[in-house]
């Protein structure tokens, strides 16, 4: 699955889960050593568990980040 953030540098999300479980997540844009961590760090996790620690999360002056962004594109692909 696709998604395209809003209010971040990055320009897209890709995500692939496996039931609800994260198989991948990949940036496009965005700080790229940040985002390589995130994807590492959430990689194998219970997506439910992702969305709990990355929602709300700001960067800077923005009322969203990446992390917060990456909540939302989980969210779209499990349906809620």
């Amino acid at each position: 699955m696709e998604y395209r953030p809003h209010g971040v540098c990055s320009q897209l999300i890709r995500v692939e889960l496996d039931g609800d479980i994260v198989k991948n997540v990949e940036f496009v844009g965005g700080c790229n050593g940040n985002t390589k961590g995130i994807c590492s760090l959430i990689r194998g996790m219970n997506v439910h568990d992702v969305i709990s620690r990355l929602e709300g999360i700001t960067c800077g002056y923005k009322s969203t980040s990446c992390p917060d962004q990456l909540a939302y594109a989980l969210k779209k692909a499990i349906g809620q």
